[in-house]
């Protein structure tokens, strides 16, 4: 892992007396915050999120001003890790504080343009830099295939058609069965015209090359939005659905019920998470992790005081999934983020986003320069606008809700999916996927018959396949 020359040990026996004694008072110009080395920095940057984020929680704005004048001395886009992702969080908790004056969060916010051109090289960037969408579509087409097997029509329904790197492997798979390839028709189902566009000419393209015949339905709608009646599903068809990175999004058109806890409660909860943040003496946040866990702490307890699941948590989200059960697909499969981000607090979803964010920025500073500009578009304009909504936005407009894999499978059970496990032979290719791509702290492990794909021993994203239970 690329690391600052001259990082050093914090020998102070206490952390958190250490930096209260360091802390400037009112108006200073902190000197010294320059003099810390990268192991105090980043410790530091811990100490001044927490802090700062309970500020904005409690609405101190002076006291919040303050400690993002200290973040933005050590935070840098393109520093160490823990500089790159303070700066990011940083940014996200201005926004919230920012979001108190609307006409001054839209004022500074109307000329931003968001280009369909940008959004398309950033999602490509991210498919090339982390091979968790490569696997993720390894799993999911082995089991579209195998559930599959001797259907003349096939028709798959893909509930984010962006990337047609997926279905070319699925169509070259398909093309050397030794009955011949189906009659394949794909729904593709995207709020951007152009990128449906674009979906259908390289798949139409590939599908004539290899004599595979082939028909590709362009759904122009937001999945919040969707008309199940548009996916046109015939009699005789047999069914596929892929989604992926999706069903969290419709978490956000009704809120979840989640219980209340009290201001003493999630005080003493922040003041353990500061304590044992401070005792580490690690170079990244990342590495703070592992030690974390190693000492049996994990910040994502998936109990039921965290963010409580119950059959109407969602009324949206259980529409939608009656509906897909409705279509009667032989085979679903689901891919997440599998994180506990939905939580009711910012303080709570900040020390969440903290730790899983941090493994992903470990990624890149194992595998990417830190000068690549690529790199660092993928960390702004994708994990940065990702953290800004977890950490700045609520109700409907807190679009990025992810939850664990626990979760997911108390839905679909809900919703009368049963649990598929994926077979041998698509972790057998999705283990191979991941020692080509040359860096070992990337990990697959199987668990309640689905799959994580993981950075060192920290779950990531989740795959998992289903079928109707009648």
């Amino acid at each position: 892992m690329v690391q600052d020359d001259g990082s050093s040990s914090v020998t102070s026996s206490s952390p958190l007396q250490f930096f209260s004694m360091m802390s400037p008072s009112l108006g200073s110009p902190y000197p010294w915050l320059r003099e810390l080395k990268s192991e105090e920095r980043g410790l530091y940057l811990i100490h001044l999120l927490i802090t700062c984020a309970n500020h904005v929680a409690s609405g101190s704005l002076e006291n919040a001003n303050i400690a993002l004048e200290q973040i933005s001395m050590l935070a840098s886009p393109d520093g160490d890790t823990m500089q790159r992702i303070a700066a990011y969080f940083a940014e996200a908790l201005a926004h919230r504080i920012l979001k108190a004056w609307p006409g001054l969060h839209r004022a500074l916010n109307s000329t931003r343009i968001s280009l369909v051109s940008e959004e398309i090289l950033i999602r490509r960037l991210f498919f090339e830099m982390f091979p968790f969408l490569k696997v993720a579509y390894v799993l999911t087409n082995q089991a579209i295939i195998e559930a599959m097997e001797g259907e003349k029509m096939v028709h798959i329904i893909d509930l984010n058609a962006a990337e047609p790197a997926q279905w070319i492997a699925l169509l070259q798979a398909l093309s050397t069965r030794p009955e011949g390839p189906p009659h394949l028709r794909i729904t593709g189902i995207h709020p951007q015209k152009e990128v449906l566009d674009q979906m259908a000419h390289r798949l139409t393209d590939e599908a004539e090359k290899l004599d595979i015949p082939f028909q590709f339905n362009s759904v122009v709608s937001k999945l919040e939005n969707l008309d199940v009646e548009k996916l046109r599903v015939k009699t005789g068809e047999a069914l596929a659905i892929s989604s992926v990175l999706q069903l969290h999004s419709l978490l956000a058109t009704d809120d979840e019920v989640v219980q209340k806890r009290s201001s003493l409660a999630s005080r003493n909860a922040n003041g353990i998470h500061l304590q044992r943040a401070l005792q580490m003496s690690q170079n990244t946040l990342g590495e703070l992790l592992e030690r974390d866990l190693a000492n049996g702490y994990s910040p994502s307890p998936d109990s039921a005081s965290s963010s409580p699941l119950s059959p109407n948590a969602s009324v949206k989200m259980d529409s939608f999934l009656n509906s897909l059960w409705g279509l009667s697909p032989k085979i679903m499969v689901v891919t997440e983020q599998d994180s506990n981000h939905n939580g009711s607090s910012v303080m709570e979803r900040l020390l969440e986003a903290l730790y899983s964010y941090a493994a992903l920025f470990d990624c890149l500073e194992s595998t990417v320069p830190r000068t690549s500009l690529e790199r660092l578009k993928v960390e702004k304009m994708l994990f940065g606008e990702e953290i800004k909504k977890i950490i700045a936005c609520e109700g409907s407009e807190r679009k990025e809700r992810h939850e664990k894999l626990e979760k997911w499978i108390q839905r679909l059970d809900l919703a009368c999916f049963g649990n598929v496990p994926l077979s041998y032979c698509g972790m057998l290719q999705a283990r191979r996927l991941l020692q080509s791509y040359n860096c070992d702290g990337y990990r697959i492990k199987e668990e309640n018959r689905c799959v994580l794909i993981c950075w060192q021993d920290r779950p990531l994203f989740s795959v998992s396949a289903w079928r109707c239970r009648k």
